[in-house]
């Protein structure tokens, strides 16, 4: 069977109980080594077959995986934060689906809240924004019709950009033709929760330079909106007195 296992944004001790359950027994793993902190391995058993899936294709994937079928031993695909999440894991699952081979899947902490936990952020704030957009700046990876980067600027809600650290000149300018402004706030987190983590705030109209200038070209989110902000948003209803809900009665 094949386990895959959102290893979570960096640190070792982000891991779910789960994920750390399913390395415990696997005959063999197979990491994206681009982005899967190393010492996650530890929590594999000894004699454990392991696979840097950064220097395979898919192809080789799957036969990593018929081979560990045939050996009677289970697989954990081990993928980055939250594999639901720019995992590309739907084209394994249907190719597993095809072959025959069963398989689950079990969710890990995606970077984005690494992110915002590191920076001591919410991104639905009472009064600013209440919806969150997760994108990437189309690259030598394209992105559908209808998602582009200033078509989603246009909402000015909140906004994380994976995969696209590396491209913060046209970031910039696209998102300053939407409802942004050069004074919206913005933070770059560089591999959050990792030992390395660099938080840099900024705004909008210096994305840019201030990567350039703590030269961050890869590994990073990309967060722009008005929660970042000091400040200006409403109390929350739930925890009002004034408030009903149903379990307690509002009292004025």
């Amino acid at each position: 069977m094949v386990h895959f296992v959102g290893a979570g944004p960096g640190a070792a001790d982000l891991l779910t109980v789960r994920g750390m359950r399913l390395l415990a027994r696997a005959g063999c793993v197979i990491y994206a080594g681009s982005l899967v902190n190393p010492a996650l391995l530890a929590y594999a058993p000894a004699g454990c077959t392991v696979y840097n899936s950064a220097e395979m294709t898919l192809e080789q994937v799957l036969q990593a995986i018929r081979d560990a079928e045939a050996a009677g031993v289970d697989t954990v695909r081990l993928h980055t934060g939250d594999p639901c999440l720019y995992g590309a894991i739907q084209e394994q699952m249907d190719a597993l689906d095809a072959l025959g081979i069963p398989w689950d899947d079990t969710p890990g902490v995606s970077s984005f809240c690494a992110a915002a936990a590191a920076l001591g952020a919410e991104y639905t704030l009472p009064g600013v924004s209440q919806s969150l957009i997760i994108t990437r700046m189309a690259g030598r990876t394209p992105v559908p019709a209808g998602e582009d980067l200033t078509a989603l600027a246009s909402h000015g809600c909140s906004m994380v950009l994976f995969l696209s650290a590396g491209l913060l000149d046209e970031v910039q300018a696209r998102l300053l033709q939407g409802a942004y402004t050069p004074d919206t706030p913005a933070a770059i987190v560089y591999k959050a929760s990792w030992p390395q983590q660099k938080l840099l705030r900024c705004t909008l109209g210096t994305l840019a330079r201030t990567a350039a200038e703590a030269g961050v070209r890869s590994t990073a989110l990309v967060l722009v909106g008005d929660f970042l902000a000091q400040g200006g948003y409403q109390r929350s209803k739930l925890y009002d007195p004034a408030f009903t809900t149903g379990f307690r009665e509002g009292k004025a």
